[in-house]
């Protein structure tokens, strides 16, 4: 077992009893790793535990798998064989879902075939990266906070009194509409703010609430831009 790490990687090994254990372990161990970082970083509502724990399921049976063919072309026919009779037809909905069960699938194709360092690396790089773009929230497309609907019950050309106030709550200010159906009626007002400090929208509301003019304000949370 000295060196097992490289071993592997450098010369054919015999599936005895201890190579059998030591795959099978490194793999359910790069499984728990995986399946740990979907669920801290997961988000939206498609969770299931049923995924998370075919996560470390997955990398065992791809190694068993390789295991069991072990170079036999034959064997690797037969079980082609078997699995075009047994046929799964679960939809997973979320592209991101798929990259942790390819993931798994070539983790455990490592340990199987004893490329433990491959199985190491590959595992701790995967963790890394999915963690990198929980963690930055890499390609989302939030450009507002909030969108905010007035009532504006003054002149249109005292807005300016509005523009300086959101200037001082938030970083980006844009007019997404303005609609008056009367001379005589308030003007409808909707402004997107990216906000300076998101946890103090309640202030903001309450500073516009407090002036003159101002009938009516709502708040709508915007949301990030996704496909659907």
């Amino acid at each position: 077992m000295d060196n097992w790490i490289y071993l592997g990687d450098s010369t054919p090994l015999a599936i005895d009893t201890p190579t059998l254990l030591l795959g099978l372990f490194l793999a359910f161990l790069c499984g728990q790793v995986i399946a740990w970082v979907y669920m801290y970083t997961h988000s939206g509502l498609s969770y299931s535990r049923t995924f998370v724990s075919s996560l470390i399921l997955v990398p065992i049976t791809v190694s068993l798998v390789m295991m069991v063919l072990d170079n036999n072309l034959v064997t690797a026919f037969s079980l082609m064989a078997v699995f075009a009779i047994v046929r799964f037809r679960n939809i997973v909905r979320d592209t991101l879902d798929t990259v942790y069960i390819l993931s798994l699938i070539v983790i455990g194709m490592a340990c199987g075939t004893q490329r433990y360092s491959i199985a190491i690396i590959g595992c701790a790089m995967a963790s890394l990266v999915l963690i990198y773009i929980w963690f930055t929230n890499f390609g989302s497309r939030q450009r507002f906070d909030y969108i905010i609907n007035i009532e504006w019950d003054r002149p249109l050309n005292e807005l300016s009194f509005l523009d300086q106030l959101f200037g001082r709550h938030s970083l980006k200010t844009v007019m997404a509409s303005q609609r008056s159906t009367d001379i005589d009626e308030p003007t409808q007002l909707s402004y997107r703010l990216l906000l300076r400090d998101p946890g103090r929208v309640d202030e903001l509301i309450s500073e516009l609430k407090a002036q003159e003019g101002v009938n009516r304000v709502t708040t709508i949370k915007a949301e990030e831009e996704s496909e659907v």
